[in-house]
């Protein structure tokens, strides 16, 4: 089995003050290539996951990475390192769709356990390491990633993906 991994991040933005006589301009472009080959070191991959997920009011989807994920082509995955997770949170979405490293057995995707990021309706939480070390993922003691709906009233939906190395 092969895995590759290409994306692209582009950032374009323009300011302008029109004066009376000439109109100032600040431009800003920042553009990376994101590349994982196959393989468990720097710069490789070999794992991918995907779901959208609806969360329920006020509830928890837990995303263990050790063992309970289908894999897109068969059989469980078991990370052992994630290099990049983006969560996609529906424009639709009233609440928003925190991001949370278990504060028990969370992996350190934040500075720390419990810590996460709140993704609001229509935003995205976008994480890439491509180091060796991509974020470790140690099974029942680090391996929790909580997707929560912060509110309650209305269940929320997010696409999510995980790419990582199974050693």
């Amino acid at each position: 089995m092969a895995f590759r991994l290409q994306s692209f991040f582009e950032l374009d933005a323009e300011l302008t003050s029109p004066l009376d006589l000439t109109t100032p301009t600040a431009a800003l472009s920042v553009a990376r290539q994101l590349v994982l080959a196959q393989g468990t070191g720097a710069g490789q991959a070999d794992m991918i996951w995907s779901d959208t997920v609806t969360i329920a009011p006020s509830g928890t989807q837990a995303v263990d990475l050790a063992g309970t994920l289908a894999g897109p082509l068969g059989g469980t995955l078991t990370f052992a390192r994630i290099k990049l997770v983006v969560v996609a949170a529906a424009s639709g979405n009233t609440n928003n769709v925190n991001v949370i490293s278990d504060g028990t057995n969370g992996p350190l995707l934040f500075i720390a356990k419990g810590d996460g990021i709140p993704v609001k309706p229509g935003g995205l939480f976008f994480s890439f390491d491509p180091s060796a070390a991509g974020t470790v993922i140690t099974p029942s003691s680090a391996d929790l990633i909580n997707l929560v709906n912060s509110g309650a009233g209305t269940s929320v939906t997010a696409d999510v993906v995980i790419v990582g190395a199974s050693a």
